[in-house]
């Protein structure tokens, strides 16, 4: 892994490769920024950078031992610590303390890199602090999370904040068509829905996503034509079909629903975009561009308003392990009330083609 090889995070590498040319490197670093956007690559590659054999100017070489090892991650002095479950635990913290305290196995720096580190319990962060203010010779340590507020402050204060960005529709499409061999179409909706993170975009490639977001918006545009009586056998009905997509945990654990509701949000965020006179560049939904101008005109700005509020706020009632069955019925009934259609509804319905 080199510096070369990350998508986007110019500003990123290039503070990095500046820190490398200095005599003292800061031993403590704070990558944030949501994830799948390269943090964890640009920690490999400032490993590879600080170990390699034959050094370019500021990036590894790539083919030196030490650089093959990091790209097949072989490399004894890159530890990776990620939670167990939902947390990073105290035995965690107190077994990486024991590993810092021997010298790095390759005899130049050994890197560790903390994933998810706004997940240290408080016991597992307080020990954790010690480590930080004075972590044994050799030792680079660097925290990820989302949001620096999300960690203890004393702990932020002790890093050197590096800020990763989301990446461009347009960064993650290229990488998509030339390194994926994912076709232009598909590519391009990838791009737009993943929010920004590359991670994001080859989850969904690898997991049939794209097949079930073309179910999920049919099953929205739907909506209108079921009964108030038969709702929730229907929520039920569709919560039951549901399949985890290429699910590591976390954010996917409730199976598809997670995916199934950020699909219908941005399908209600395109149509508040049409309808308020947005630029149409923004839409995430591109495939579908002449049935959103088409079902725009039949909504009211409030009522989509308020129907990206509902759905925003069943994915925070999924993250609080409630019902998937109960938040899904919700849902459905919530924006079929908010249905307010004009003309045949089952013109909506045809299939995008």
């Amino acid at each position: 892994m080199r510096f070369s090889d990350i998508i986007g995070q110019e500003r990123a590498k290039a503070f990095l490769t500046q820190v490398m040319a200095r005599e003292k490197i800061p031993h403590a670093y704070l990558f944030t920024g949501i994830p799948g956007i390269g943090k964890a690559s640009t920690a490999r590659a400032l490993t590879a950078a600080l170990n390699c054999m034959n050094p370019e100017a500021d990036d590894s070489c790539g083919v030196c031992a030490t650089c093959r090892k990091i790209r097949t991650e072989n490399f004894p002095d890159f530890v990776k610590l990620a939670p167990e479950g939902q947390f990073i635990k105290i035995d965690q913290i107190r077994e990486l303390n024991r590993a810092l305290s021997f010298a790095p196995n390759e005899g130049g720096y050994r890197v560790c890199f903390v994933e998810r580190s706004e997940s240290l319990t408080d016991e597992a962060a307080n020990s954790f602090l010690k480590t930080l203010e004075e972590p044994p010779p050799g030792n680079i340590l660097i925290l990820s999370a989302t949001e620096p507020l999300d960690l203890l402050p004393t702990i932020v204060s002790r890093c050197q904040r590096v800020p990763f960005r989301p990446l461009t529709p347009e960064e993650i499409e290229q990488y998509l068509m030339e390194r994926e061999e994912v076709e232009r179409d598909s590519a391009v909706v990838l791009a737009r829905v993943c929010r920004g993170s590359l991670g994001e975009a080859l989850r969904m490639k690898d997991s049939g996503f794209l097949e079930a977001r073309q179910e999920w918006l049919h099953e929205l545009m739907a909506l209108v034509k079921v009964p108030q009586e038969k709702a929730l056998p229907y929520a039920l009905q569709l919560a039951e079909g549901l399949k985890p997509l290429g699910a590591q945990g976390g954010d996917r654990a409730r199976g598809g629903l997670q995916d199934l509701l950020e699909t219908w949000a941005n399908w209600y965020r395109d149509l508040l975009v049409l309808k308020t006179g947005g630029p149409e560049s923004i839409i995430v939904n591109v495939d579908f561009s002449q049935k959103l101008k088409k079902s725009a005109k039949s909504f009211k700005i409030g009522n989509l308003i308020h129907s990206v509020q509902i759905i925003t706020q069943a994915g925070q009632d999924l993250s609080r392990n409630r019902n998937p069955g109960l938040v899904l019925e919700h849902v459905i009934l919530a924006l079929r009330r908010l249905c307010e259609w004009r003309g045949d509804p089952d013109r909506i319905l045809e299939r995008n083609h």
